[in-house]
């Protein structure tokens, strides 16, 4: 073994921290129970009525759902039934999150892993994988295009899990993408809020992070199934102990991290399960934290090069069932907010903003390097899966617009402390969209005037004038600074919020 390779080993032998395991667990199982999350999908028949009624009461009443009720609703055969859950399902989101969508950009930083996952097209024994780490001038670069030329304020920053992108070098992308300001046409343009997809880390790294101040920090568990993960994940692997997955939320609220994202690859096991599995996370976050997940989201399994699960599983998730997961997460999980990304269509996505959706990506590249190199578009040797939907910020938010609905560029709430605890009070309460009401017109008003083309600067100033005239009936108080603000927007100040 040469001193690189030893140099790898020694790295990967000190990832996994068992103490950091035992203190949730106690040294014994975990909160994943698969045998009752199967005998609840085997056994749960179809509900009558006055159940369905009762379970989206709840749903409405912004209440977490049981693994019971959210099995009840899985089992729901009659299709008048499940339109009426998908109209629950969207009267849930207006009422937590009003007739908002965000956008941002997933933004990769590298694709060298010492993991063997066998659905992606970055694990470690795919031959053909085009590796390569961003510099800091790249990650500027990068970053450029996204604030400046794109308008994005948000991005989703994703890193694997190896030596060259360890925690001091998140720490220094994540600094160099909050110091790029960009010149637009009538402002600047800035990423205000980095979220992170990252591997699971201790709790000493994750307060490295929180000190450099990452937004959401998401780990997906992949597969809650206790046989497929072992399945999927080598045992030689970082990834491949489940636990240490699994408890990556908990040390992150334990590292004063204050909202965190769950996720499943639907598509490795029964959907069922997994839908049990999210809801199951969020119980014991909640139990555990008095906080649940800030965002959920559902990746479906999509090709990835060189990977045959990708092409051969059992377990994909059509498009019917896929979009009945949507629905049956939103009413399981009231107050989550809910991602859905450029894997999938457009017409899949379009068909998922009546299911309570809230955030989407949009002008999408995953290849590294991407953004700021416009030929790589769909270089499958340099990017994890293929994409479904590549269209732009500027179609998405004019095929939003003309829906009725608002993209909101607010990141104040988070730089308020609006976070945690906090955010979950308001968002149960329904007052955190009154807040996020105003931030937002600022804030799609930043963009109309920076960023919009003329067809979406149509589309967007009829939102904006149905918006404002909303705000000056139901919210007379603060009406006038709101307008001040408006007016000074439109003069070319950037950045004010409420």
């Amino acid at each position: 073994m040469n001193d690189r390779s030893e140099s790898l080993t020694r790295w990967i032998s000190r990832r996994i921290q068992p103490g950091q395991i035992v203190k949730y667990t106690g040294g014994g199982g975990d909160f994943i129970d698969d045998a009752r999350m199967e005998r609840l999908l085997h056994e749960t028949g179809e509900p009558d009525k006055e159940q369905v009624k009762d379970i989206v009461a709840k749903s409405l009443a912004v209440e977490t759902l049981s693994l019971k009720e959210t099995a009840l609703l899985l089992a729901v055969k009659d299709p008048d039934t499940r339109a009426e859950l998908d109209r629950a399902a969207l009267a849930v989101k207006k009422k937590v999150y009003d007739n908002r969508i965000v956008t941002f950009a997933p933004l990769y930083l590298g694709n060298y892993c010492v993991n063997d996952c066998l659905y992606c097209g970055f694990r470690t024994s795919h031959p053909g994988a085009r590796r390569k780490v961003l510099s800091a001038e790249e990650i500027r670069e990068e970053a450029g295009v996204l604030a400046g030329k794109i308008g994005h304020k948000r991005l989703i920053v994703v890193y694997g899990e190896h030596p060259q992108n360890d925690t001091e070098y998140m720490e220094r992308s994540i600094k160099t993408i909050y110091g790029v300001k960009e010149k637009t046409r009538h402002g600047y343009g800035q990423i205000r809020r980095v979220n992170v997809n990252a591997p699971p880390l201790s709790i000493e790294d994750l307060i490295r992070l929180r000190e450099v101040g990452i937004g959401t920090y998401q780990v997906f568990q992949e597969t809650y199934h206790h046989s497929t993960y072992r399945r999927m994940h080598p045992s030689h692997t970082v990834k491949g102990d489940y636990q240490w997955r699994l408890y990556s939320m908990h040390r992150a609220f334990d590292a004063g991290v204050d909202d965190v994202g769950l996720g499943a690859l639907f598509g490795l096991y029964d959907w069922r399960f997994e839908v049990l599995g999210l809801v199951a996370h969020s119980h014991e976050l909640e139990a555990r934290f008095g906080i649940g997940p800030h965002t959920i989201s559902f990746p479906r399994l999509e090709p990835a090069a060189n990977s045959a699960v990708t092409k051969n599983s059992p377990y994909r998730v059509n498009d019917e069932d896929f979009l009945r997961l949507i629905t049956v997460i939103r009413l399981a999980v009231p107050y989550t907010g809910m991602i859905i990304t450029a894997r999938e269509t457009p017409r899949i996505r379009s068909l998922s903003l009546d299911r309570g959706i809230t955030q989407t990506d949009a002008s999408t590249r995953i290849g590294i390097g991407g953004y700021s190199d416009a030929t790589r578009t769909q270089d499958q040797d340099r990017q994890q899966f293929l994409l479904g939907d590549t269209r732009s910020l500027d179609e998405l938010i004019r095929e939003f617009a003309q829906r009725g609905l608002i993209t909101s560029f607010c990141t104040a709430g988070y730089r308020c402390g609006r976070t945690g605890k906090c955010i979950m009070d308001l968002l149960r309460t329904g007052q955190e969209g009154k807040f996020c009401k105003l931030n937002a017109v600022l804030t799609f008003r930043e963009w109309i005037d920076d960023f919009a083309s003329e067809e979406t600067q149509a589309a967007g100033e009829r939102v904006l004038d149905a918006e404002i005239d909303e705000i000056r009936r139901m919210l007379p108080a603060v009406y006038p600074q709101f307008i001040e603000y408006y007016e000074r927007i439109k003069n070319g100040e950037r950045d004010l919020y409420f």
